[in-house]
């Protein structure tokens, strides 16, 4: 009896949303304070002030970091992901003339066609 007159679906639909703004904050902060302490650019005070600002005022914040700083937020992950592929590639013993000698030995056999070998040859080129 207790919920007897307490559920709506209007209710359902304001509590669903309520708790999807806030794993969207929640995410949205957690990625932009990984982003803020990995950043070297700026000073320990300033990632302070950040974070305060993230955490007082926390929708307009996230929503002004990534105004002033998504693009480049976007470049730094780019970085990141294309440092952390060479060093696997390193560990692992990577090498484009070896990926190189295994496509044209695709193309011999008769396994890729001559258009595929060039596509997949660039890609490894550049």
């Amino acid at each position: 009896m207790i919920f007897a007159n307490s559920f709506t679906f209007s209710n359902f639909i304001i509590d669903a949303f309520s708790i999807f703004m806030f794993i969207l904050w929640f995410w949205l902060f957690i990625m932009i304070t990984s982003d803020l302490f990995r950043r070297t650019d700026i000073s320990g005070f300033l990632k302070i002030v950040w974070v305060i600002f993230l955490i007082v005022l926390p929708y307009i914040g996230i929503f002004a970091y990534i105004i002033m700083q998504g693009s480049a937020m976007a470049h730094r992950n780019q970085e990141r992901a294309q440092k952390a592929r060479d060093e696997l590639r390193y560990m692992v013993g990577y090498s484009v003339a070896d990926e190189i000698g295994k496509l044209d030995k695709l193309k011999t056999t008769g396994s890729i066609m001559e258009e595929e070998f060039r596509r997949l040859r660039a890609r490894l080129v550049d």
